[in-house]
């Protein structure tokens, strides 16, 4: 019998003549099987393939969970990654954009899905991609549970693709945070970032176009490093830090600080009769903040209220445990220290207010 098909049949589009190629999605997928499942965790076993994953938070050891549920991106980050054929780094920033908005709750990351969308599927891309995601789940202790990957010719440029992600952690019923005792006199601790993180980058992009700088350049602000490089630090993830101050008891709330920096993300954990006066005198502003404030002409409330500026996280605390949870998150890792106070409200006033900044 003739299998051949007919002959007005045998000219007929394919997937891969629109522009999709199956094979190599199959590839990337047959290539980050093991990177999810390095990330495998009580609860959870972290393997890819089915239509959906289950997760049992009573294997993870909670008796009464609530769960909370973030999602977020890397924003136009990604353009430098793409530009500078660097792509290693922005898993990592994708889950610590949504597991540290999770540990600010007081909830542990329990999954992690991605959405990776581009014009054409690189496959070296696209594993460097997903390996900085996995390595960013080890990090914050969650299972890489699946994620979709989408081809989509005339949507994006060959080259250009756009990453998203999803995070499911719980805490027991009662212990979510900010407490609701955060009154006047309690003191803000900040924690270091490792630079820009993952918010501010259009402006970022702006001055660096401003400069004449390229990608390959040596940054002024750390020459041992190309411009490139240097911007795409990734963004720290703070989860089993903040996690240990929490579970000693130590901390009152957390705010992370995203898009809207100090000015803006501090008094989202706070209630309406306090104000955050925030000490920039406290802290060295490190020089990537420096340098984007001179070549830009970015005047310092601007800088507070669209960069972290050296802070990609902040606790406020009791003044009797501000040292306990100074050494607790000192002891895993971090770099803390006071940085300000909470005080009244005076009227309407802005609830984040950032002096002595020094840019």
């Amino acid at each position: 019998m003739n299998s051949r098909p007919p002959k007005d049949q045998e000219a007929g589009l394919t997937y891969r003549d629109a522009g999709v190629d199956i094979d190599a999605g199959e590839a990337l997928v047959d290539a980050i099987k093991p990177l999810a499942k390095s990330t495998a965790r009580r609860g959870a076993g972290a393997a890819l393939g089915g239509f959906g994953a289950l997760f049992d938070p009573k294997e993870a050891g909670f008796k009464d969970p609530i769960l909370v549920a973030t999602t977020d991106g890397v924003g136009t980050k990604l353009k430098i990654a793409i530009e500078a054929n660097k792509h290693d780094g922005v898993g990592i920033d994708l889950v610590a954009m949504c597991v540290n908005d999770l540990v600010v709750q007081g909830a542990e990351p329990l999954f992690f899905l991605d959405y990776f969308a581009t014009g054409k599927l690189d496959v070296a891309a696209g594993k460097a991609i997903v390996a900085g995601i996995a390595e960013g789940c080890r990090q914050s202790g969650c299972a890489l549970v699946g994620g979709e990957t989408a081809e989509m010719p005339g949507m994006y440029a060959d080259g250009d693709y756009d990453l998203a992600g999803f995070a499911v952690g719980a805490a027991e019923r009662g212990t979510l945070l900010p407490s609701q005792d955060i009154r006047a006199g309690d003191l803000i601790v900040g924690i270091a970032s490792t630079g820009v993180h993952s918010n501010g980058f259009s402006l970022v992009r702006k001055v660096v176009e401003k400069s004449g700088l390229a990608w390959s350049a040596p940054a002024p602000f750390a020459p041992n490093v190309s411009l490139a490089e240097a911007l795409l630090t990734p963004t720290r993830i703070y989860v089993k830090s903040c996690l240990a101050a929490v579970k000693a008891g130590t901390v009152k709330g957390f705010a992370h600080i995203t898009g809207g920096g100090l000015i803006e993300n501090v008094p989202r954990v706070l209630p309406d009769t306090v104000v955050a006066q925030i000490d920039g005198t406290q802290w060295p502003l490190p020089p990537v903040f420096q340098w984007l404030a001179k070549k830009g002409g970015i005047a310092d409330h601007e800088l507070a209220r669209t960069f972290n500026c050296g802070i990609g996280m902040v606790a406020i605390v009791a003044p009797d445990q501000a040292q306990s949870a100074i050494t607790i998150l000192n002891d895993h890792g971090e770099t803390a220290f006071v940085i300000g106070a909470i005080r009244a409200r005076n009227g309407d006033e802005a609830q984040s207010q950032v002096t002595g900044l020094n840019a």
